[in-house]
């Protein structure tokens, strides 16, 4: 059985404020709002891949929270198994598993001094331009005015031992080493009894997974950006990275 770990948001389905075409299908409803979409070939692709079942597991792997997750329709009918939490938390048929989230937390006890030394940073500093959160007790998250010279500053404070500080836009996280995505997919690995492990992904939180997989997808701008291994392909520029991903996952079955 091949497993595919697939990022969300730019990987699978894009925001509003990304151009895709005309050609989309709404796949998040938030406030009333549409604010998420994927292409109509996207679902096709998904489609054929839904069907190999027995063959084919798709595990969305993703830092959105529950509730964030939660909104996702990706028009295939809900997933069995999703890791959310940046893989802190598994979910499976929409519940949390509750002894992942505990070994997620004993994972993360060596960070849990940086992790609360950051919070207090970020508490105070009057950059911040939004609330505060301390995710499942699993990471810290934020947004910040200047976020690259406050991920600086915040690396300076607290160090980069135990902990990973980056920001994606204005969102500013503190992530424990321990629960990257490439942790997450060893130990769904495992539970799932995977033969063979694939993962697409498009930011720097999704690195650690591509490399952790038998098989890696990765974005263009990020593969321009980070040196991958060999196991870790980038599809050309001239599809979408949805359909691209999808695409090299059937190719391999």
């Amino acid at each position: 059985m091949i497993v595919f770990h697939t990022d969300l948001d730019n990987t699978l389905i894009y925001s509003y404020r990304h151009d895709i075409g005309q050609d989309r299908i709404c796949a998040e409803i938030y406030q009333g709002r549409e604010v998420s979409f994927i292409t109509r070939e996207t679902l096709r692709l998904l489609q054929q891949i839904m069907a190999r079942k027995g063959q084919i597991l798709v595990v969305p792997t993703t830092t959105r929270t529950i509730e964030q997750y939660q909104r996702i329709d990706l028009g295939v009918g809900k997933l069995r198994y999703a890791l959310v939490c940046n893989g802190g938390v598994l979910l499976v048929d929409g519940k949390e598993d509750e002894d992942w989230y505990l070994e997620s937390l004993e994972r993360i006890k060596g960070s849990r001094r940086m992790l609360d030394r950051a919070l207090a940073f970020l508490e105070r500093d009057k950059r911040r331009t939004f609330d505060l959160r301390f995710i499942k007790d699993l990471f810290v998250f934020t947004k910040c005015e200047k976020p690259e010279v406050v991920v600086s500053d915040l690396q300076k404070e607290i160090g980069a031992d135990v902990v990973d500080v980056f920001h994606n836009g204005a969102k500013v996280y503190v992530v424990p080493k321990a629960l990257d995505k490439g942790a997450a997919v060893e130990r769904f690995r495992k539970y799932a009894g995977a033969d063979f492990v694939a993962a697409a992904g498009d930011s720097a939180f999704d690195i650690s997974m591509l490399e952790a997989a038998d098989y890696g997808i990765a974005a263009p701008e990020l593969a321009q950006k980070f040196r991958f291994s060999d196991k870790v392909i980038c599809p050309s520029e001239e599809k979408l990275f949805a359909e691209a991903a999808l695409a090299a996952v059937l190719a391999r079955v």
